[in-house]
């Protein structure tokens, strides 16, 4: 009978353990996944501010081109021709 009571309270201690064990992990777990949330939120802002920042860039290399340099002139010809395309397209459609 007592070896039977020593291998009950040995697979008691080893649950125990286990339980144990598992909480841990599941506590690491959450914060994992709230380190997870707070990364993804830096990325997206990151994201967002470097879509504003290349939006800035453009408009920046027109005004520049306007200016009178020389190294984006095409573009900004480019981009005042699809202005006027769409002014255009504004007035045909007040005409009508």
């Amino acid at each position: 009978m007592s070896v039977i009571a020593e291998i009950i309270d040995t697979l008691e201690n080893k649950v125990g353990k286990l339980v144990l064990k598992i909480q841990t992990l599941e506590k690491k777990n959450q914060e994992l996944q709230v380190d997870l949330t707070k990364s993804a939120q830096v990325i997206q802002a990151q994201s967002n501010e470097i879509e504003a920042l290349k939006a800035q860039y453009e408009t920046l290399k027109i005004a520049n081109s306007l200016l009178g340099s020389d190294d984006n002139k095409r573009d900004t010809k480019l981009k005042i021709n699809s202005l006027i395309r769409e002014i255009d397209y504004c007035i045909a459609q007040l005409s009508d």
